[in-house]
């Protein structure tokens, strides 16, 4: 009953856990796997998982330690991080991977934490993890610029007036049936099975995929009916009802809303099927390095030539809700500050094109470019040719020398670097021809039928690198955020 005789075990408990772990690993090659999250008591705890391929040729994803850090810049996390594989007998010079999210701390190219462990390791790659909430980011780094901060304030304001209160939302409801029934009437929607169905706001938050994109969708589907609930909650209610309700009517009814809305759902459609790609579980690396490339160079389009038309459906969208469209040749009258600072004159038309528009997308491409380095994308590229799908058809002799050449000098003697051509030439007429070896969809599967039919051992070099490989594709967020969910909620760990 004694907390500190429970306290006691549980550390036995864990040193027991790590010595197996420690044992299991061997003297393979491994990656980490760093996350960091408050607790409940507000103390900034940092997770390490710790991945590896077994000798059964099995991934290991193991959570290894949780150590509490006093702050998160990425000196004391190498510090703390060197100290457990230190302890653990766990030689950096092992270290064949590092997943981390794209904070700046984590991903910086000079100080970041995957900076500091290249140093001691040079063939520790960093690859950010690709099942990472690519969108969260993209409207993170969006809302740089202050227009669209304040646009996602507000947002949140409309949807929480209009669906925290039952009667509220049963009020959109029906002034969405009346709509609908309305342009039916009229003939200007077309029915159907499936069509014209009565929904409701959705709210974006940090930690859902795709729920800032939904929000904004979901928004411009009904339009007029949040309107007309907001205008009749400002009229009735109590004080605070009323005044909620008058801000968030004020902020809907803006032109400068209205764009920011059309704008964000086009610029988040643009990447939402390149997010939906890395999400998937089994991923295929071309497919989706392919999309990262379409990705950019439909944002680029839309940067180059696309205002004209944009603007143009922002205007008829105002003028059919009666939105107030400002004259786009004035000139702009900046909001009186403090201080009384000389700015250079500029249209209205420039501050939404120059100051948004341009802006906005030029934040996404530097964002999209940052976590889609050149070196990734052919580390990637390359290593798509180790994919065993549609019976190896994109194995590569010249490939794989290439991806030992610039990749793993280290992990790689020169008589092996010159050996390995042979015997890939080796593997490509024997591999894809085993019965047992073909229908295989995972590089994961590969690496466990050749274990179990024993083509480790005739082809020793390929099973290096396949390891090698493994142990980089990590999913961050899946395994870490498991943790903390089950820790906060004090749910067994599985």
């Amino acid at each position: 009953m004694s907390p500190g005789v429970q306290k006691d075990i549980l550390h036995i408990f864990a040193r027991k856990v790590r010595a197996t772990i420690r044992e299991e690993i061997g003297d393979f090659k491994f990656c980490i796997i760093i996350d960091e999250a408050r607790d409940e008591s507000k103390r900034e705890q940092m997770s390490v998982v710790l991945r590896f391929v077994d000798k059964h040729g099995c991934v290991q994803e193991r959570f290894f330690d949780l150590i509490h850090v006093s702050d998160t810049c990425s000196l004391t996390l190498k510090t703390e991080i060197s100290s457990v594989l230190s302890r653990h007998n766990l030689d950096v010079q092992n270290l064949r991977g590092q997943g981390y999210d794209g904070a700046s701390n984590m991903r910086g190219e000079w100080n970041g934490l995957q900076a500091l462990f290249l140093k001691d390791c040079p063939f520790a790659y960093y690859i950010h993890c690709l099942a990472h909430q690519l969108q969260l980011a993209l409207v993170s780094a969006a809302k740089e610029v202050c227009y669209v901060h304040q646009f996602f304030s507000k947002l949140t304001l409309i949807v929480n007036v209009v669906t925290v209160s039952p009667k509220r939302h049963d009020q959109l409801r029906v002034a969405q049936a009346n709509n609908v029934a309305n342009l039916i009437a009229n003939d200007q929607i077309v029915t159907g099975s499936g069509l014209n169905q009565i929904g409701t706001l959705q709210r974006a938050e940090d930690t859902r995929w795709g729920s800032h994109l939904n929000s904004v969708c979901s928004l411009l589907c009904i339009f007029d009916a949040t309107c007309e609930v907001l205008e009749k909650s400002s009229e009735e209610g109590n004080f605070s009802t009323r005044g909620d309700a008058s801000a968030a009517y004020d902020a809907i009814t803006t032109f400068e809303f209205v764009f920011v809305l059309h704008f964000m759902r086009n610029i988040l459609e643009v990447s939402h099927d390149l997010c939906q790609a890395l999400q998937r579980k089994n991923q295929d690396i071309l497919n989706a390095l392919t999309l990262v490339s379409t990705t950019k160079t439909l944002i680029q389009r839309m940067r180059e030539s696309s205002w004209e038309a944009f603007i143009k459906e922002v205007i008829l969208f105002c003028e059919k809700h009666e939105v107030e469209v400002p004259d786009m040749n004035a000139m702009y009258i900046p909001r009186r500050g403090r201080t009384h600072k000389i700015v250079d004159q500029i249209s209205v038309e420039h501050l939404y094109r120059v100051n948004l528009f341009l802006a906005v997308i030029d934040t996404q491409l530097q964002e999209i470019n940052g976590r889609f380095d050149d070196n990734m994308v052919e580390l990637l590229t390359l290593s798509s040719t180790l994919d065993p799908r549609e019976n190896y058809k994109l194995f590569s002799v010249n490939k794989v020398c290439e991806l030992v050449e610039q990749f793993y000098l280290g992990d790689f003697s020169d008589q092996e670097k010159f050996h390995i051509r042979m015997q890939a030439q080796h593997y490509d007429l024997d591999v894809p021809n085993h019965v047992e070896l073909t229908n295989l969809c995972t590089i994961s599967e590969l690496c466990q039928g050749l274990t179990k039919t024993g083509k480790s051992l005739t082809y020793p070099l390929i099973d290096r690198l396949i390891r090698l490989k493994i142990a980089e594709k990590f999913d961050t967020d899946s395994i870490i955020d498991e943790f903390y969910d089950m820790k906060n909620r004090r749910v067994p760990l599985r």
